[in-house]
């Protein structure tokens, strides 16, 4: 939704208050990132009101709400190597897949990979193995 619609919806005030809060988590975590040698594409953030302030709720900054791609492999204009759940998503684009539920089961490769991918960005971004 565009500016407008979103003023109209939550008011002039939370809007700024969710604004500013958006820019400057996800400056703060991209910033971070690419020194640690990933691209934070884009992420998404979810919030409520709790007592009458706006909190952050839900999952943030990880390879199910956000796009990692490795800064040294980047090239503009092709499609990007990353390090979240495209690599599931490519599979189920290339199975045709029709977005339905259920979803179908995924091979054991596809879990490795996926699994693996997100592995080496944890270990990128906290420089700590995941067991």
């Amino acid at each position: 939704i565009d500016e407008e619609k979103a003023i109209s919806i939550v008011g002039k005030e939370t809007y700024e208050i969710l604004k500013s809060t958006t820019i400057k988590v996800y400056e703060t975590a991209s910033e971070y990132a690419l020194k640690k040698g990933i691209i934070l594409a884009d992420t998404k953030m979810e919030f409520g009101i709790f007592e009458g302030k706006v909190i952050l709720i839900d999952e943030l900054l990880t390879p199910d709400s956000s796009r990692f791609w490795p800064l040294d492999g980047y090239a503009k204009g092709k499609s990007q190597d990353s390090f979240d759940k495209q690599y599931v998503r490519d599979y189920l684009t290339s199975i045709k897949f029709n977005k339905q539920p259920p979803a179908p089961p995924l091979p054991p490769e596809v879990i490795e990979k996926t699994t693996m991918k997100y592995k080496e960005a944890y270990f990128k971004l906290t420089g700590k193995e995941l067991d």
